[in-house]
């Protein structure tokens, strides 16, 4: 893993977004007046006593003649990950930490949690940032299995894995790429897309079968998502994959093992801290999980020839929508009509790019395929080659 700063306005640094938090979160995250656990309980019992309804007297009402439980002290010990401290719940993993910062989330509106969950998920790009040279090394990864004829597989469980699955599911009618090019294994099959099934990520060898299951090899590039870096089923895929000879990569948010690091071909670790309900990864891990996939399954397509510019002109119309989107792509690029556009298209039978190239070189579609495919897919070089 690498650091640096973000470019100017990319957005503010984790450690300076206190002063743009609104007055409810600020008052919420403030854990320097955070009362301890025996001020709280006598803060409550006097307003109990006033009559005063706070949130706790709320909750947990006086009961004549019973005396209220002392309240129970824990002794955490302390970690440090990245120059910050945490308390220890027992695990190491940084995704198992408790959030000083939300430990009073329970009394907060709905304003106040709307806040404090904000201003925890704006950590997410930053700490992505500051493992951008590994995404980048992705994305280098994912471009050569494509060219050389090979996969981009994604493997989770739970969220990971429904995250895998749906960045793989949208590539057909983003770039008009084959199903098979980018797939998603979810543990527990595809059942687990809709309801949880938490016990199926706990046989390695299951990710080992699911790999056999799919012909994994020495072309491909396997990730394995597991936000704690300890899914078994994860870890199996991989073990699997190697030992076939496909390239390997691990996608993490706590901080990788030596032995991690080693063993695979790109190990990515955006530390974005402790979740706001403690383990729960969905949330800030989800993000983060959701906007590298997102950034690496783009960064190989427009690295294929997939974009031009920065439209999607490798799209194939399957639906009005992306009709619409299409005959707009080709108004803007080629300067006609809406109708000469529709009729482009269908000359083309629905694919921009061999429009573009059509329209832009006055050639048939089988040339403009021709030439394309000369040029790998890319439209720039495909307008610029001389003809003949």
């Amino acid at each position: 893993m690498t650091t640096g700063s973000p470019p100017s306005g990319y957005g503010q640094s984790a450690e300076n977004l206190d002063a743009s938090w609104g007055p409810h979160a600020r008052k919420a995250l403030n854990t320097s007046t955070v009362p301890s656990a025996t001020e709280r309980t006598e803060r409550d019992e006097g307003a109990i006593g006033r009559g005063v309804e706070g949130p706790r007297a709320r909750r947990e009402p006086a009961r004549s003649g019973r005396r209220r439980a002392e309240p129970t002290s824990f002794s955490f010990k302390k970690i440090s990950v990245g120059g910050r401290t945490y308390k220890r719940m027992l695990d190491t993993r940084l995704t198992e930490q408790r959030n000083e910062r939300s430990e009073r989330m329970d009394e907060l509106d709905a304003l106040e949690l709307v806040e404090l969950i904000n201003a925890e998920d704006r950590r997410v790009p930053d700490a992505i940032w500051e493992v951008r040279h590994d995404v980048a090394r992705a994305v280098d990864l994912a471009e050569a299995a494509f060219r050389g004829g090979g996969r981009l597989i994604y493997v989770g469980a739970g969220t990971s894995g429904r995250l895998g699955v749906l960045d793989a599911a949208e590539m057909p009618p983003t770039y008009g790429t084959s199903p098979d090019l980018v797939r998603g294994v979810i543990a527990g099959g595809h059942e687990a897309l809709v309801r949880a099934r938490e016990g199926a990520e706990d046989v390695p060898g299951d990710g080992a079968e699911a790999v056999d299951e799919l012909g994994v090899g020495p072309e491909d590039f396997v990730l394995g998502i597991a936000t704690s870096g300890t899914t078994p089923f994860v870890h199996g895929a991989l073990e699997r994959s190697r030992t076939l000879g496909a390239r390997t990569g691990f996608f993490l948010c706590t901080p990788p093992s030596a032995e991690l690091l080693a063993t695979h071909d790109v190990v990515i670790a955006p530390l974005v801290g402790p979740e706001v309900v403690t383990g729960s990864t969905r949330m800030k891990a989800g993000t983060a999980t959701k906007l590298v996939l997102n950034t690496i399954s783009t960064g190989a397509m427009v690295r294929l020839g997939k974009v031009h510019g920065n439209l999607m002109v490798d799209l194939q119309v399957t639906c009005s929508k992306l009709q619409d989107r299409a005959e707009r792509i080709l108004v803007a690029l080629l300067e006609v009509s809406r109708d000469d556009a529709a009729h482009l298209l269908a000359r083309a039978e629905g694919h921009v790019k061999t429009a573009l190239v059509m329209g832009q070189l006055g050639i048939d579609a089988a040339e403009a395929r021709e030439r394309l495919a000369a040029h790998g897919g890319v439209v720039a070089r495909a307008l610029e080659a001389p003809s003949g």
